[in-house]
């Protein structure tokens, strides 16, 4: 008899590991499965993880953390999340690929979060000086479509630029041992790069896109469990106020995840803009790169906007705690 029951007991855990397994399984009480960075612009992210945002708001959350958008959007891709953030570029290219993703919310951006880096003897000083040089950025990424938009409007050819696909947190040590010539990459790794002597040659701004960085759900979540999806942004929206009230714990808590101190990450947090919306603006910065990434052969069509996203949820957070801007006083 206690044979016959342990098989059973058996039989019930391999079945539902099973079922768990299944990509893209959306199972009522189960753990939110979401994929975030550990990068500046993903501030709201790692706050409301560490702070326990998610939990407050009395939702479970199963936290992934990437060191890029790619690896986000692959993890919604693969069934490994339910809710992913990155950059537009990285967005665009997911919600054109596939109809299985909406975009829910925007949870920053900035201009100047993207920046070119040099060594600081390097004599590349302006755009020109890229021919022939060997530059890393990780592509797929925000940071890549913005760069292909910048040569663009400096009438550089990007093929006469040695363009090296490379992970963040290697191009610093890329840099400084001279594998590479420069690098383009978004917050922090060009404050880092700073912080150890190099030179920033430029910014990915002027462009008229603010680099949205976007929430990603797929649509069976939406779908089957809109209260938590909403409690979800809730605790994001939260995280934004307490960013507010608590700046320098804040950076403190960013920095760490990062690999900042916290002195460099607010000053990297102060080239981003950091609230939850969706608003026109956000619409037509990506109404923008998603054009141009259609004129570069990026992606096959340009995605309607106003299918693949969806700002229900995001209207569902309490009012008193909507429209409020991060705003960090200078550090004493």
């Amino acid at each position: 008899m206690k044979r016959l029951a342990m098989l059973f007991t058996l039989i019930t855990l391999i079945a539902t590991l099973a079922s768990l397994a299944v990509p893209g399984d959306s199972i009522a009480g189960a753990p939110i499965r979401f994929a975030y960075q550990d990068r500046v612009g993903s501030a709201l992210c790692i706050v409301a993880v560490e702070k326990g945002f998610f939990n407050q708001q009395g939702i479970a959350v199963a936290p992934f953390r990437f060191t890029s958008g790619p690896a986000c959007a692959e993890a919604l891709y693969s069934g490994s999340a339910d809710i992913a953030e990155m950059g537009d570029t990285t967005a665009v290219i997911a919600v054109s690929r596939s109809d299985r993703f909406r975009i829910i919310a925007s949870h920053g951006g900035g201009e100047n979060r993207h920046r070119i880096v040099v060594r600081k003897d390097s004599p590349v000083r302006n755009p020109a000086d890229l021919a022939g040089r060997k530059l890393s950025v990780k592509k797929g990424t925000s940071t890549y479509g913005g760069f292909l938009a910048w040569c663009v409007k400096h009438g550089i050819d990007i093929k006469k630029i040695q363009v090296i696909d490379l992970a963040p947190e290697n191009m610093p040590e890329a840099l400084a041992a001279g594998s590479i010539d420069a690098y383009v990459a978004s917050e922090p790794t060009p404050s880092l790069a700073e912080a150890r002597g190099a030179r920033v040659m430029g910014t990915l701004s002027g462009l008229g896109n603010s680099y949205p960085l976007l929430i990603l759900a797929r649509k069976e979540l939406l779908t089957e469990r809109p209260d938590e999806v909403k409690k979800f942004l809730t605790a994001l929206k939260q995280a934004e106020v307490f960013m507010r009230k608590h700046p320098r714990e804040a950076a403190d808590l960013i920095g760490r995840v990062g690999g900042l101190s916290g002195r460099d990450a607010e000053t990297s947090i102060k080239l981003h803009d950091l609230r939850l919306n969706l608003d026109r603006n956000t619409l037509g910065s990506l109404d923008k790169i998603a054009e141009f990434l259609h004129e570069q052969g990026k992606i096959k069509t340009v995605p309607d906007f106003t299918r693949v996203t969806d700002g229900s949820f995001l209207k569902s957070v309490p009012a008193k705690l909507q429209n409020r801007t991060v705003r960090f006083p200078p550090h004493r």
